[in-house]
């Protein structure tokens, strides 16, 4: 057998070594968590790759996918590539416009698309896929009566691959073997920020690179569990779940169901795990409302503890030794505290957790790190494969981003302070983009091509990446201070009771201001908790109750930051940023353009002097219905200190 160069060639490289002996995945059905073998998963996938080549997949093909992580979707994913394939991963909760688009400028000829609710998006824009010739479903449930031959079940398509491979026993071993590090494995559309998503072609050589360069970071062993959960339109679970279960052998977990993740992830509790920035800070509002609805004796221990957890982070990330009484007390603690709640959390057995996409802030990272937790941040972007800087053991600095993994390199651009980055993982570029492409990567005097991230940072004295804010949204206010909006919505998104963040400023403004959503769900426990009566998200937010609670946390974060660069005036918003309104990213990711357009009016009377501004506001209520109502929305201003 050659040396491998792509993820099916690697696969069939564990398959060979592990065979029945191994599970290679788990997925939780009905409550019980059944087990696959590599020889199992083999089978599986060569019996769909072989399916697709009955079908007509042709190498260089592209394949659509969506839908909840599961071992059909992985067994899908490994089978069209081993036949020459390209990935197209699409968020499950994609509406059919952002599906169509999708679908269509990729080019896609098949489509994997796992039940009822994503057929029936495709069915839908179905005029609008030229190029599509059969959608391919995993799960039947209601689709038994659907007639159209446009639909073919996953069963259906093994059940021909069975047939070839009865009749060409080694036609899968030699289509695997056909590929080579150059092919295009995955087509990852960006979040699209300011645009429509572009799609970064990324190759077998990419992704196994990055397995192989994190594994010299961090290694994974065949005996660790991943809980694959990040949705498979997004870099992360490629890099850190796929490509590393064909690299060393680890065991992938899928959830029963989206909603059962945080307990499927306590009960495998994973040696490595990666969550969005979003999720730990949700993570963190859990502990704390938990700690404050737990018994006087818990939250006391809690109180107590904490500080010595704090100590002890901040004596490992400043290369010190902690006293024998230090490391004394925090043994008490993380029998009392610390490993109880590592244990609800899923994260017992964690050896290294990681956190990528938006920025995460110090406060949240050191907060972990107290609790015992080995959080690291990763950067990088899909155009490199997912992360390309991250920490090392023993060298966490919570302002920072980490150093370049092994083989890569990064440069800061001297005059627009932008960050750049360089290494085998750097993509082929934008599909059908080559304006785009041409923009996005930079040839230096020797040949290396350098990916423009149109991040603003720089490079500290110990090799650390710091990184500070997009480029083009780094703000300076009329007074000339320059403030990143990220860095104070990750020191507001600390606070429990704060969900999104949009801080705003300009050249024209003496201040900084924000647009605050309020966390329904930790905020309604609190109202609740003080008796605090309520009808709707609108009538809880606009509580003068609620607006002391949220104050309060912003005064905190105001004695963090220069005192010209302060939030001096906020709103609390009348409704959550919503991703189908195109507020935000799927990855959750702020389209700013967009809420600077559509709050221009609040934006103005927070800096004109206003105490209410009226807005319009859709009210959706338990049983599904909706209605449209004015509501006046409270403009507060903090008050000045530090001057």
């Amino acid at each position: 057998m050659s040396n491998p160069q792509t993820l099916p060639q690697y696969f069939l490289q564990r398959v060979q070594t592990y065979g029945v002996s191994k599970i290679a995945l788990r997925q939780k059905e009905f409550g019980i968590w059944r087990e696959f073998s590599w020889q199992d998963s083999y089978e599986n996938v060569r019996d769909f790759a072989l399916g697709l080549i009955v079908l007509g997949v042709q190498r260089g093909d592209k394949v659509c996918t969506i839908g909840d992580n599961d071992r059909q979707y992985l067994w899908g994913y490994l089978g069209l590539l081993a036949v020459g394939a390209t990935q197209v991963g699409i968020y499950t909760d994609a509406i059919s416009e952002e599906v169509a688009y999708i679908a269509a400028h990729s080019d896609s000829t098949f489509a994997l698309a796992k039940d009822q609710e994503q057929c029936d998006k495709l069915l839908e824009i179905r005029e609008q896929l030229p190029h599509m010739k059969r959608v391919i479903y995993w799960d039947e449930k209601g689709l038994w009566h659907y007639d159209d031959p446009w639909l073919i079940s996953f069963a259906e398509v093994q059940a021909l691959g069975r047939e070839l491979a009865q009749s060409e026993p080694e036609r899968f071993d030699t289509e695997v073997w056909l590929g080579n590090e150059g092919d295009t494995a995955v087509l990852c559309y960006t979040s699209g920020t300011t645009g429509l998503p572009k799609g970064a072609m990324l190759s077998h050589h990419n992704l196994m690179t990055s397995a192989e360069l994190f594994h010299e970071v961090d290694p994974r062993y065949d005996t660790d569990n991943h809980v694959s959960l990040l949705p498979l339109g997004w870099i992360g679970e490629h890099a850190l779940g796929i490509a590393p279960h064909c690299y060393t052998g680890m065991i992938i977990n899928f959830p029963e169901e989206p909603e059962t993740v945080r307990e499927n992830v306590r009960e495998i509790a994973p040696e490595g795990i990666l969550y969005n920035s979003r999720l730990w800070e949700s993570l963190v509002g859990m502990v704390q409302v938990s700690i404050k609805e737990s018994t006087w004796l818990n939250r006391k221990l809690f109180d107590w503890f904490l500080p010595v957890g704090y100590r002890v982070a901040d004596k490992k990330f400043g290369h010190e030794n902690a006293s024998t009484a230090l490391q004394l007390a925090y043994k008490l603690g993380d029998l009392a505290v610390f490993a109880p709640l590592r244990d609800k959390m899923g994260l017992s057995r964690i050896r290294t957790a990681y956190t990528a996409g938006a920025a995460l802030s110090p406060d949240v990272m050191r907060f972990f790190h107290a609790l015992g937790i080995n959080l690291k941040q990763v950067y990088g972007s899909t155009e490199v494969t997912g992360g390309l800087t991250m920490h090392r053991n023993g060298d966490i600095k919570f302002a920072s981003v980490g150093k370049p993994v092994p083989g890569t390199a990064v440069k800061i651009h001297p005059d627009t302070g932008e960050i750049m980055l360089a290494g085998p993982v750097v993509f082929q570029g934008y599909y059908k983009n080559p304006e785009a492409t041409a923009d996005a990567l930079w040839a230096d005097e020797d040949g290396n091509q350098w990916f423009r991230t149109g991040d603003a940072g720089y490079v500290d004295d110990d090799g650390h990446l710091i990184y500070l804010d997009r480029v083009k949204d780094m703000i300076t206010l009329a007074n000339g201070e320059r403030f990143s909006p990220q860095f104070v919505e990750g020191r507001l998104k600390f606070s429990p009771y704060i969900r999104d963040v949009m801080a705003v400023g300009g050249s024209n403004r003496d201040f900084a201001t924000a647009l605050i959503v309020m966390d329904f769900g930790n905020v309604g426990n609190w109202a609740e908790r003080r008796g605090l009566g309520y009808t709707t998200f609108i009538d809880l937010s606009q509580k003068p109750e609620v607006y002391a609670l949220i104050s309060q946390a912003v005064a905190e974060v105001n004695e963090s930051l220069p005192v010209n660069g302060r939030v001096q005036r906020y709103v609390l918003m009348h409704k959550e940023f919503d991703a189908d309104e195109a507020e935000m990213t799927r990855s959750r990711k702020l389209r700013r353009g967009v809420l600077y357009d559509k709050y221009a009016d609040i934006i103005e009377a927070m800096y004109d002097g206003s105490d209410v501004i009226n807005v319009k506001a859709t009210v959706r209520y338990q049983d599904g219905s909706e209605s449209s109502v004015e509501t006046s929305v409270t403009i507060a201003t903090l008050e000045k200190k530090g001057e």
